[in-house]
């Protein structure tokens, strides 16, 4: 019986990586780590158990990386070391130089875990785990930006090439600058396989185009809410198609999902989601969907 593959975003989430936040976190300082003014260490987690009892209730096993209090406060987002496919993980190399460690990390979890590990992105190549986003088994979109280049993507590519994937690029803006986080996944998150939340206005426009010839339905969150979450909003995680869990706070992003047939629940993430740039996506590394 298989326990990893993951070659969708959408399908039942059986598996995943975890890093519960601890001492790293509570003595992280926020201008180094680029946290926002609701920042809270001991209030993020709450939010974060909050959070992590809903993905257990869906049924899906938790592996956990202990934090041993390495002042690695990003780590909590395993989204971004690692990426899994149905022939083993990748190790990505990350393009925030405070988390250059991180990799390591998810690479040991996996082998103690039994799980193959495919490939690595090494030497000036960078991909991060939120600018990878599958629009089908064999469609791997990368976005171009501050924090995954064209040499990682290549690296990707070739490891997957051989298994029947593409992998394609697509530039990012600049948005808010080289220290803020904008992964292609701040504005794009798929919440069915033919179904897609996004930001239209920075989505690249090759992209949006590709997705439309493959008949996803693209549901457009509304930009008040994207502006006044720096697109968190859109930091919405499916643990099954249609049915997901985002940050609770922007009812007009929800209903939208829900107009398009989406049962969503919501946990309270300001002093973690918001402050720290990264939702309950960024917090899950999914390891099998089947």
């Amino acid at each position: 019986m298989s326990n990893f593959g993951c070659q969708s975003m959408s399908l039942p989430l059986q598996r995943v990586l975890m890093r519960a936040p601890q001492e790293s976190l509570l003595q992280a300082d926020p201008k180094q780590w680029h946290y926002g003014a609701t920042f809270n260490g001991a209030k993020a987690l709450q939010q974060y158990e909050v959070f992590r009892k809903l993905v257990a209730a869906c049924g899906t096993e938790i592996i956990d990386i202990q934090d041993h209090n390495d002042g690695l406060s990003d780590a909590m987002f395993t989204h971004d070391p690692s990426l899994m496919s149905d022939h083993g993980a990748i190790i990505l190399n990350m393009g925030k130089p405070l988390r250059k460690a991180e990799p390591a990390m998810h690479e040991l979890a996996y082998v103690n875990a039994g799980i193959p590990i495919l490939g690595r992105v090494e030497g000036k190549g960078s991909v991060e785990g939120g600018d990878c986003i599958w629009l089908d088994q064999t469609t791997l979109v990368v976005g171009r930006g501050f924090r995954s280049n064209q040499t990682g993507i290549d690296q990707l590519n070739a490891m997957l090439n051989p298994h029947g994937v593409k992998v394609l690029g697509f530039d990012l803006p600049v948005w808010q600058g080289s220290e803020a986080c904008l992964h292609l996944m701040s504005v794009i998150s798929p919440l069915a396989p033919k179904l897609a939340l996004i930001h239209a206005p920075l989505v690249p426009t090759a992209l949006y185009q590709l997705m439309q010839s493959m008949g996803i339905e693209l549901v457009e969150a509304p930009h008040d809410e994207f502006i006044a979450s720096s697109g968190l909003n859109l930091n919405v995680l499916p643990t099954s198609p249609s049915k997901c869990i985002m940050i609770e706070g922007f009812p007009h992003t929800k209903a939208a999902m829900e107009a398009a047939g989406c049962e969503v629940l919501t946990f309270s993430g300001d002093a973690l989601c918001i402050a720290c740039e990264g939702g309950p996506t960024c917090l899950t590394r999914p390891i099998y969907r089947a």
